[in-house]
C-alpha cells in the first residue's frame, strides 16, 4: 500500500511539473523512491513484529473468571527476552511463558521497567505459586519454589485485585486438564 500511495503521489508531482527522462538526477529519484519504499517497508514489518498476536487467558478465582490478552512466549529466545524493555503494559495484557518441561523456573527483572505479578502454573492449569509486585529493573532471583509449566506475567497487583490464590485455575489451551 505504501508503494502505491508513494506512485500517486509521483503521479501528482508529474501533472504538475514535466518529469526529466534520463540522466543522473531521474536515476536518483527512482532510487530514492525506491530506498524510501523499502524503509519504510521495513519499518512496518519491525513494528508487526513488536505487536505479536494476542491469545486470550481466562483466570477463575474466587471473584470469578478474569480474562486477559497475552502474548505467548513459547521459544527460548522469546522466554529469555519476556517483557524487558516495555515501558508500558496495558492492563488486562500479560505474557505466558510456555516451558518445554515440568520443573522449577526462576525469572528476574533485569532491563524489565515494569513492575510485575509472576503468576507459576502447573501442566493442568493450577496456579502453584505467585510473586507479586516484583521490582523493575532488579536482578535479584524469583523462583517458582516448585516445578511448573508456565508463567504468566501481569502488571503488579493484578493478582491482588482478582483475588488470585494458590489452587486457582488458569484457562488456556496450553493447559491440559
Amino acid at each position: 500500500m505504501v508503494v502505491g500511495a508513494m506512485r500517486n503521489e509521483r503521479d501528482e508531482a508529474r501533472a504538475i511539473r514535466p518529469a526529466r527522462r534520463g540522466g543522473a538526477a531521474a536515476a536518483i529519484g527512482r532510487a530514492g523512491a525506491v530506498a524510501l519504499a523499502l524503509l519504510l517497508l521495513c519499518l512496518a514489518a519491525a513494528g508487526g513484529a513488536r505487536a505479536a498476536a494476542l491469545d486470550s487467558l481466562t483466570i477463575a478465582t474466587s471473584t470469578g473468571a478474569h480474562t486477559f490478552q497475552v502474548e505467548i512466549a513459547a521459544t527460548e529466545a522469546a522466554r529469555e527476552k519476556g517483557l524487558m524493555l516495555r515501558r508500558f503494559l496495558p492492563a488486562n495484557r500479560g505474557m505466558l511463558f510456555e516451558f518445554d518441561r515440568v520443573e522449577p523456573v526462576a525469572f528476574w527483572m533485569k532491563n524489565t521497567y515494569v513492575p510485575l505479578d509472576i503468576i507459576f502454573i502447573a501442566r493442568d492449569g493450577t496456579v502453584s505459586g505467585i510473586a507479586a509486585d516484583a521490582e523493575p529493573l532488579s536482578e535479584t532471583i524469583i523462583p517458582s519454589g516448585v516445578p511448573c509449566a508456565a508463567a504468566l506475567e501481569v502488571n503488579a497487583g493484578v493478582a491482588a485485585r482478582i483475588g488470585l490464590k494458590v489452587g486457582d485455575k488458569v484457562r488456556h489451551p496450553f493447559f491440559k486438564p
